[in-house]
């Protein structure tokens, strides 16, 4: 049929990916126009006058009235509006920090570097982590270990970020002092060092669901006929492992990776402010804590439009490695 209609069946899959690109690439943008509303409307739902909360009860009516003109808010909401996408498109930014004077987009590009470190390091430690457990465990069926792979995450998975972070602290920095208890030392080596502890901690709340998933569809691809064949076919184990079997059981783990990976980006978030990590996490802190609404706003985006990118290039991944999900 192909051949009657001159399209190859190449060129046929070319097409269709070609069509679900540009259908992801358009929903990602909607997505992100979607979070830029969510953040220029959230922050105005929260009750009282922003030029108040930031000057005090007892400020002059005319400081407030300034304040209110610095911030916008004495505009309509659609001008308002329309002030908050014409910077954004324009500049990138959501405007200047109320405290530090200068542009919240420089701000949160100052402390980015820690933070997307951060967050990369836990993203390579639950790959890790998660292809081990689920190849033991799926290679264990039913064994000692296969038990204990499947029991734990079940009372760890449930355990708040923060708290898993203060009893990490306690116990390999405090007590058996591997670690240091927060900050952050000099150099590539130091920067290392004192993102390993945090990374973990950020880490350990998405490997439980990963595993769980991971390891269901290695037993379910181990089990196959094509794998039993090529076993018989004295093909080696790791070629088998790497070549077929981990390639034909990621995708839906990666899916939910993808879908897990605002929690991961949250998380890093927390955990720099509990372990002391000058990132944009504890930018943020700060930012509420001093009621800098617009440096509130450009780390709400960015976050947002960061977690929207890591999902587009996952689903690319996960229809690069199965092409059969393209239809």
């Amino acid at each position: 049929m192909n051949e009657q209609s001159g399209i190859t069946e190449q060129d046929f899959r070319k097409k269709i990916f070609w069509k679900w690109l540009r259908s992801a690439f358009l929903r990602s943008l909607l997505v992100i126009f979607f979070v830029m509303i969510a953040v220029f409307f959230i922050i105005r739902l929260v009750p009282g006058d922003p030029a108040v909360m930031i000057l005090g009860e007892h400020a002059t009516e005319d400081s407030i009235e300034a304040m209110r003109e610095q911030l916008g808010v004495n505009l309509p909401v659609s001008q308002q509006f329309l002030r908050f996408l014409s910077n954004i498109f324009r500049h990138g930014d959501t405007g200047d920090s109320l405290k530090y004077g200068i542009s919240s987009r420089e701000m949160v590009l100052r402390f980015a570097p820690v933070s997307l470190s951060l967050a990369g390091f836990a993203m390579v430690i639950t790959v890790i982590v998660t292809v081990l457990l689920s190849f033991l465990a799926a290679t264990h069926k039913d064994g000692i270990f296969d038990h204990i792979v499947r029991v734990i995450p079940a009372f760890t998975q449930g355990m708040p970020v923060f708290w898993i972070g203060l009893l990490f602290i306690l116990l390999f920095a405090v007590h058996w002092r591997i670690f240091p208890v927060g900050g952050m030392k000099e150099g590539p080596f130091g920067l290392l060092y004192s993102l390993t502890l945090p990374a973990i901690t950020v880490s350990f709340g998405q490997i439980p669901p990963l595993v769980r998933s991971l390891r269901e569809r290695l037993v379910e691809v181990l089990n196959a006929d094509f794998v039993i064949t090529l076993k018989a076919a004295r093909i080696p184990s790791r070629r088998i492992f790497f070549g077929h079997v981990l390639r034909n059981a990621f995708v839906p783990t990666l899916m939910l990776f993808s879908v897990n990976l605002s929690y991961l980006i949250g998380g890093t978030l927390v955990v720099e402010q509990v372990f002391g990590i000058r990132g944009v996490g504890k930018l943020l802190f700060e930012a509420i804590s001093n009621r800098d609404f617009p440096l509130v706003q450009a780390i709400a985006l960015y976050c947002a439009v960061f977690v929207v990118i890591i999902s587009f290039l996952t689903d690319l991944i996960a229809h690069w490695a199965d092409p059969g999900t393209e239809a």
